[in-house]
């Protein structure tokens, strides 16, 4: 019976500074391995190759030779395969496991446990193609019965003819268990292995390859229930002849079955799924999980290339390529440091796992596209593991029991995102007010925001827009100055709310707030008009715990209550506290949050909470984006968490937290890399906060955004999606854009950078919206072939495809290093100086004070031409 544990350490007070890394999370089955058998009755072993269509686009080949392999491939490329399994080893495995969770503020660590049962060998039954599209029942008594299974339409024999052919592999999965029986001879220590006088263990399988569009080609992998061979009541059919031997013995091994093997067979008898969950470490609690005797592990190996790069996995802060890594796919909080020192120490010591690692991440994504062309994501939200350790191969571990996925065929980086895209949905043009000019970050109240606009004007700042987080009021905490999460303007910090408003739509200028998907009580809030916890509550619409009580969610100070997104109530009570926002004159916001849902929550659906939640950053986004929707006037919402599917119910994206530091894995370096790996995940529109948000004041560690920080911060974002600054979480230990007359002049200064290629930002996002391509591009997209490249991350991206960034990213540094790429005959143009930089393949040192950053334009570009022509006009170029 498989186990699943749940640790909470909310309150714990002082922790190992250095906790188990999520990346090494599958401690217990660390790799997988098994052989591929052919059963000689109903697949040929002979050494002619065969081939079976999939759809009309594609072909699955079978090569007998080694052991036998299968491969995939588009017929316009036909020997060029997008998967192929590797010669003579199983690609499909399955387990059934205990899981651990450590949960803590938002950070999560998925493990295994012990484990109850693999069957890593694998056999193949059939291989055959079905003309039929119909739904595909997995519950079959007899995999001889696929066909009929395929056949409960009405359509006549004409119309099926018409239906592109599926294909279908069957088999089983088995378990082969030896035993080592160590002896002395001669005074010399030996051991022999054999196989073991215990229960056998084989399950049924099925894999579903279909065509889903001209450049997909879907899989479903579903397995059955294990089944215990203990007697001679159990046959398996004849394979070939290393595989008839396995089965040869089983009658006289197996014949006094539970009697005879006592604990042994405890130990591989079907088991259910129990939770031990606790409100805290020392506190537990069971009861049983439904499904009981399935498998919960699902292994997916197949092979790759010792020189593939990886892309992708959602929004990644510390790589691009994630070659030799292991990559948990898991909703999260990023962490504060993500294993830079000393904050991530001492993160950790002040809160459990805190700093998080080089794997946590708010947005990931089960999707990834490689240097050779190859590109696969998984669909449902089950927690995954991508294992690209090994030089050949990829291993794919599913906390499931079935997989659904698509593999995709491209030519280039940007046909993959646009085919990846196509299906997983793409973001909307957004409006052209938020990308025209700065959003200017502010709190204070009123008075302090109408002071900051006269500064802005007498510097001749173009603002699109006031973002103002604190309009529903603070509050001080044992942290701080933090929010009243009741998302309602607070009348006496923003008094004449709707004048301000007014005034600065007279200039054309938005306002935007700030909300999330929890509830605070607010009990001791005075000035309150409604209480949206308390009315939550009342409509039971707030996730519930084990005991079905509203969920009080430790958020650092305080707790709070978290909108359950899969109740049909939610959706329409909050849309309504979003609306009264607009009907304020309210015109964008930050929908902040979404990676925090327990994994031991009971929501209204039913559904397993650790799919949940990762699927419960889109159900937020969806709420959202269906205000935006239905109200006539152009807004906006921008978010930080996300999955797969968030593209489709999103609208802009930031990076979240990242530290006020020059340091890579959680300051201004990795702002780039979430920016990249982001937009090739298709989260086309991404941005930081100018200048970083994360500020650490304490007596030892201090982290301060400095004034050089910030001036580098902003001509970094002037060439992103979005302008926006941040005050960051303690804004007096902070320098600001209106900090003094140099932060001012620079910030003016690159609001007009940013403004004078609008334009062509303006054309990036309708290309985003129609083919799902970033605004921000790693040269990959663009320079596939160049080696050089793959070994680039946050040094230099490029701007659609027509402008190069270099940025500053150290301390105290006035030079760069540009590398120019090898693929195309295009001269690059330095910007300030207008000098041709021609030869190709080559990297050169380019001067880059502050106020000049290193940027370059293809010569002979009409958009390099106006740009130019546009900084000149605004007095940025003489």
């Amino acid at each position: 019976m498989a186990i699943l544990k749940i640790t909470k350490k909310h309150k714990k007070h002082f922790n190992n500074p250095f906790p188990t890394s999520s990346a090494s999370a599958s401690t217990t089955i660390p790799y997988v391995k098994g052989s591929l058998f052919i059963n000689a009755k109903t697949v040929p072993t002979s050494d002619q190759n065969l081939f079976f269509p999939i759809g009309n686009d594609f072909k699955l080949s079978w090569f007998p030779n080694n052991g036998g392999h299968l491969s995939i491939s588009h017929l316009s490329e036909p020997t060029r395969p997008i998967w192929s399994s590797i010669p003579g080893q199983a690609f499909l495995s399955a387990a059934m496991a205990d899981t651990e969770v450590e949960e803590s503020r938002g950070s999560f660590l998925v493990k295994d446990g012990d484990v109850h049962l693999v069957c890593n060998h694998q056999i193949i039954d059939g291989i055959r193609v079905i003309n039929d599209n119909c739904q595909f029942d997995h519950n079959l008594e007899d995999h001889e019965k696929v066909s009929a299974d395929y056949s409960p339409c009405d359509d006549d024999a004409e119309e099926k003819a018409k239906k592109p052919p599926i294909l279908l592999i069957t088999g089983r999965l088995f378990n082969k268990t030896k035993k080592t029986k160590r002896f002395q001879k001669h005074g010399i220590n030996a051991s022999i292995q054999f196989e073991a006088k215990r229960p056998s263990v084989y399950a049924r399988y099925w894999i579903l390859f279909s065509q889903k569009t001209n450049h997909q080609v879907g899989f479903q992998v579903k397995i059955e229930k294990p089944s215990f061979i203990s007697g001679t009541k159990k046959q398996v059919p004849t394979t070939t002849t290393t595989t008839s031997r396995i089965y040869r013995g089983f009658k006289k091994r197996m014949n006094n079955r539970k009697k005879r093997l006592g604990w042994c067979w405890y130990l591989t008898k079907p088991r259910g799924f129990v939770l031990v969950s606790s409100v805290e470490e020392e506190e537990m609690g069971s009861f049983e999980i439904p499904k009981a005797e399935e498998f919960n592990r699902v292994w997916l190996t197949y092979a790759s290339e010792e020189n593939e790069r990886f892309y992708g996995f959602g929004e990644q802060f510390s790589h691009m390529d994630f070659k030799g890594k292991k990559v948990p796919i898991l909703v999260q909080e990023q962490g504060i440091g993500r294993g830079d020192q000393p904050i991530t120490m001492a993160a950790n010591l002040v809160s459990y796992r805190a700093g998080g690692d080089w794997s946590t991440t708010y947005a990931p994504s089960p999707f990834y596209m490689t240097s050779k062309m190859r590109s696969l994501y998984l669909e449902g939200y089950d927690y995954t593991i991508f294992d690209l350790t090994r030089p050949d191969r990829v291993q794919i571990q599913i906390h499931g029991n079935s997989v659904e996925g698509r593999i995709l065929h491209g030519n280039s980086p940007c046909e993959l995102i646009e085919h990846f895209t196509e299906t997983i949905g793409r973001l909307p043009e957004i409006p052209e007010w938020i990308i025209s000019s700065a959003i200017v970050g502010m709190q204070g109240g009123t008075e302090a925001v109408r002071r900051i606009w006269d500064e802005l004007r007498d510097y001749d700042v173009p603002v699109s827009a006031f973002w103002l987080q604190d309009w529903v009021g603070q509050r001080e905490t044992l942290i701080g100055s933090q929010l009243w999460w009741n998302w309602e303007v607070d009348a006496q910090r923003y008094c004449g709310w709707k004048e301000l408003i007014k005034d600065l739509g007279d200039q054309n200028i938005k306002v935007m707030t700030y909300c999330n998907p929890c509830l605070a009580p607010v009990d001791e809030k005075t000035n309150k008009k409604r209480n949206l916890f308390e009315e939550a509550k009342e409509l039971d619409i707030l996730v519930k715990d084990n005991n079905g009580n509203p969920y009080m969610v430790p958020n650092t100070a305080f707790d709070v209550g978290m909108l359950d997104l899969t109740h049909p109530k939610t959706g329409t009570w909050f849309k309504k506290v979003l609306r009264e926002m607009v009907d304020d004159g309210v015109r964008g916001w930050m929908a902040d949050f979404g990676e925090g849902l327990p994994v031991d929550a009971v929501l209204y659906s039913g559904e397993d909470p650790i799919s949940a939640h990762n699927r419960y950053p889109e159900l937020w986004a969806k709420i959202n984006k269906e205000v935006v929707e239905e109200q006539e006037q152009e807004l906006v919402f921008f978010m930080r968490a996300g999955f797969r599917d968030s593209p489709k119910w999103g609208m802009l994206f930031w990076e979240g937290d990242q530290m006020v530091s020059w340091q890579t894995n959680d300051g201004i370096k990795s702002s780039v890399v979430g920016l990249l790996s982001s937009g090739i995940s298709g989260y086309a529109f991404n941005h930081s906060d100018i200048g970083g948000y994360c500020t650490v004041n304490l007596p030892i560690v201090k982290y301060r955004r400095t004034q050089e920080l910030l001036l580098r911060w902003m001509e970094l974002n002037s060439f992103t999606t979005v302008f926006r600054t941040h005050e960051g979480n303690k804004p007096s230990c902070n320098s600001q854009f209106y900090s003094n007359q140099h932060t001012f002049s620079h910030f003016a200064r690159f609001t007009k950078v940013y403004a004078a290629w609008k334009f062509y930002r303006i054309q990036l996002v309708k290309e985003a919206s129609q083919k799902g391509l970033p605004v921000c591009r790693h040269l990959f997209l663009h320079y596939p072939n160049d080696e050089h490249v793959h070994h680039l991350s946050y040094q230099q991206f490029l701007v659609g495809s027509e402008f190069l960034v270099v940025p500053v990213l150290d301390k105290g540094k006035k030079k760069v290093k540009a590398y120019f790429p090898l693929g195309e005959s295009t001269s690059w143009l330095h910007v300030w100086t207008g000098k041709v930089f021609s030869k190709q393949g080559i990297e050169e040192w380019i001067d880059a004070p502050i106020g000049y950053p290193a940027v370059f334009v293809k010569v002979g570009s009409i958009i390099g031409e106006t740009f130019l022509s546009n900084l000149k006009s605004l007095g940025i170029l003489l």
